[in-house]
This record gives C-alpha cells, sequence and structure tokens, in this order.
C-alpha cells in the first residue's frame, strides 16, 4: 500500500494490494489519511486493482474519506477490476457512491468502466 500525494496539488492516489481485511485495514486507513493531509479541495483515487481479496472492514475508510473529500469540494473514486471489489461495495449498498472505474485515468476524466466499455462520454 502507498500514497502518491505529489501527482498534483489537489489530486492524491492511493494504491493498495494484497488483502484487505480487519488485520490489514488499519495500515489502508493510513494511507488514507496521509493522502488527505492539509484542508484544501482534494480528489482522491484509490486505486485497488492489486488487492486480491477484501472484505466489508474498507467501507467505513472509504466513507469517512469520501466525506472528508466531499466537505471540500472534491470527490473519491475507487479502480477496481476484480469481482470481489464489486461485491463488497455492492453488500454494503454502495455502488452509486463508488462507481468502478477502470484505470486511474478513468477516474480522472470521470469515465466510470461501465459508460467506457458501452461507447465513452457523449
Amino acid at each position: 500500500m502507498g500514497s502518491h500525494p505529489d501527482l498534483f496539488d489537489e489530486l492524491r492516489v492511493v494504491t493498495a494490494d494484497g488483502e484487505l481485511d480487519l488485520t490489514t485495514v488499519p495500515a489502508f486507513v493510513r494511507d488514507l489519511e496521509d493522502a488527505r493531509h492539509g484542508s484544501r479541495r482534494l480528489f482522491l483515487i484509490v486505486d485497488l486493482r492489486g488487492v486480491t481479496f477484501m472484505d466489508g472492514s474498507v467501507l467505513a475508510p472509504l466513507c469517512t474519506a469520501w466525506e472528508d473529500c466531499r466537505e471540500r469540494l472534491g470527490w473519491v473514486r475507487v479502480v477496481h477490476n476484480r469481482p470481489g471489489a464489486g461485491l463488497v461495495f455492492r453488500a454494503g449498498g454502495l455502488q452509486e457512491r463508488f462507481p468502478r472505474y477502470a484505470s486511474a485515468q478513468d477516474a480522472w476524466n470521470g469515465i466510470p468502466a461501465d459508460r467506457a466499455v458501452s461507447g465513452g462520454a457523449t
């Protein structure tokens, strides 16, 4: 896991890999908090493409990050490509809050994966 806070002033990327569960989520929470330092407007991309397993313990920290970024007139967008992540978001009722993005570039451009596959933006 790791954050790359110097990408742009207002854009931060947090990348996770391996398993995200009750035993590993504290490091993920720290990465999310570190990426949100400061008080300026913030756009946060969370890249979960390297995550091989994830459970519902990631939902509360992601929602906290979403609320913080939204209060700062920004957003959180999640990149993932494994069915398990989609199931966790669906089970938590958070698919609308966290639509799937296929890449960090698509997340930055606001193109959800389902929209990119069906023909792109209009």
